[in-house]
């Protein structure tokens, strides 16, 4: 069992300290607020858990050192403003090579760092920290239901997969199932921006809409959140997870979200301050939106949902007006690219083997593309009439080929559309989808490097013809990172 400290008693640090506590876990929970730690200890109750009984395993602390030291893994679930300020408390007591947890969701406004970079950039600037291993836990995860041990979700997610398994193994039990990533940027930013969303929800809610209109906000909410996410390098795929759509979705319709509560509380007349002190609790998603303002104009993507909450929250809006304004906007497509494009595709596609072209299909990375790759391609490409290029996505590089890349999926795959062998780029998510991909685009040809000869010869029992090329001499992507590492 670990020994675990919690900085922070609110409700989600709570409810964690105690389902840690009764899996066994040695946990010690410390807050900026002694009345809270008196209270705490004295009636192991919480108010705004009324149903849930604190553990009398569990420690309590005035002491940020205390539950800093010796501790296997350290847990932030402070408000996300205090974030800085309690890392920088924390820091002097904080040993290199510390797994720290981060459960608080937000952005910082002056920095555009995530909580888990706020938390970094702390431990740096006290030095000796160069080694901590820092860990997002997110996803769809209301305190109250945690306490209750109803069956709950999350995510762990850290740059170092191995350290995110850890996490996993040690809040895992038979109510809560974690799952890991490694896109920790994008876990976070799902954390941050949903909040907002949910607090159009609400004010959506309160100003008598119904169901037709959240479902709007939910989908189009995501689909900014996605956009942004993109933009600034992070996993498509994590959008579609547990910690996005996932957490979307609670936090947007559940009773117990406080910025659905807020924004219904906004939508019914009460400004902003009146609402959050009504709720009495911190609400995040207001907390987030000078970030998510700045992100828009940083990463040059437009927001509406997000700017339009902003306008309520924060420049007095009627809501009533914003939502005709959102409504009679220009008129969009859902389509990811043109029609015509996406016509063709498909047209190809539907033909059937050996009718007029010839399909090729190949498999690769493709970061920090080099004349070898183009070499790759163009012999490849001389094999048949249509060249599709399986990419491999930035998670399955990096949890089944152990590679971290230089540029993003949506970086590889813009460089590769951008060249003229190359007619259509697909996601590689799996070792198995080869013998799937073969028969869904009809594909005559497979081609891959000859370092990989004999592995793929299972595919002519598909009808497939398989062709190892020799790769070109004397370059590499590994090749180049070793010599520009040594320059």
């Amino acid at each position: 069992m670990s020994s675990i400290g919690v900085l922070g008693a609110g409700t989600w640090g709570m409810a964690l300290a105690r389902m840690l506590s009764n899996s066994g876990h040695d946990v010690t929970v410390w807050s900026a607020l002694p009345r809270e730690i008196d209270e705490y200890s004295a009636t192991r109750r919480h108010p705004n858990l009324p149903g849930m009984v604190i553990p009398d395993a569990i420690i309590f602390t005035k002491s940020i050192e205390e539950v800093c030291r010796d501790k296997e893994i350290v847990l932030f679930a402070v408000p996300s403003v205090f974030v800085r300020s309690t890392a920088r408390a924390a820091a002097p007591f904080i040993p290199d090579g510390q797994i720290i947890v981060d459960v608080a969701k937000g952005i910082e406004a002056s920095t555009l760092y995530t909580l888990s970079e706020v938390i970094r950039d702390e431990l740096v600037k006290f030095g000796g920290h160069d080694h901590v291993r820092l860990v997002a836990l997110s996803g769809p995860t209301h305190a109250e239901e945690v306490a209750r041990d109803l069956p709950t979700t999350i995510v762990s997610a850290s740059q170092e997969l191995q350290t995110a398994e850890i996490v996993q193994q040690v809040f895992m039990n038979t109510c809560m199932r974690v799952y890991t990533n490694v896109d920790v940027k994008g876990i976070e930013l799902c954390g941050a921006l949903k909040n907002i969303i949910a607090l159009a929800s609400g004010i959506s809610a309160g100003l008598g809409y119904g169901d037709n209109t959240r479902a709007a906000l939910i989908t189009r909410g995501m689909a900014e959140i996605t956009r942004l996410g993109v933009r600034m390098g992070c996993m498509e795929q994590t959008f579609a997870g547990l910690a996005g759509i996932g957490d979307l979705i609670v936090t947007a319709t559940s009773m117990h979200s406080r910025n659905n509560k807020a924004g219904m509380l906004i939508g019914q007349g009460l400004t902003p301050a009146e609402a959050t002190a009504k709720v009495g609790m911190v609400v995040e998603g207001i907390n987030a939106l000078p970030a998510a303002m700045r992100m828009a104009k940083v990463y040059n993507v437009e927001l509406p949902l997000c700017e339009a909450v902003n306008k309520i929250v924060n420049e007095g809006a009627d809501p009533a007006k914003i939502v005709l304004e959102l409504m009679t906007r220009d008129r969009k497509t859902e389509l990811p690219k043109s029609a015509l494009d996406i016509t063709f595709e498909n047209s190809i596609i539907r033909n059937r083997r050996g009718e007029e072209m010839r399909r090729v299909i190949t498999y690769g990375t493709f970061d920090l593309l080099h004349y070898g790759h183009i070499n790759l391609l163009k012999r490849a490409k001389a094999l048949g009439d249509y060249l599709i290029v399986a990419l491999s996505t930035d998670e399955f590089n990096w949890v089944e080929k152990q590679k971290k890349c230089y540029f993003s999926y949506e970086q590889r795959k813009a460089l590769l559309e951008a060249i003229r062998y190359v007619d259509m780029v697909i996601p590689e998510t799996s070792w198995e989808q080869k013998k799937t991909d073969a028969h869904e685009y009809h594909i005559d040809t497979f081609v891959i490097g000859d370092d990989w000869e004999g592995k793929f010869d299972f595919l002519k029992e598909e009808g497939v013809e398989v062709v190892y090329l020799p790769r070109t001499p004397d370059i590499s992507t590994t090749q180049i990172k070793n010599d520009l590492e040594h320059k």
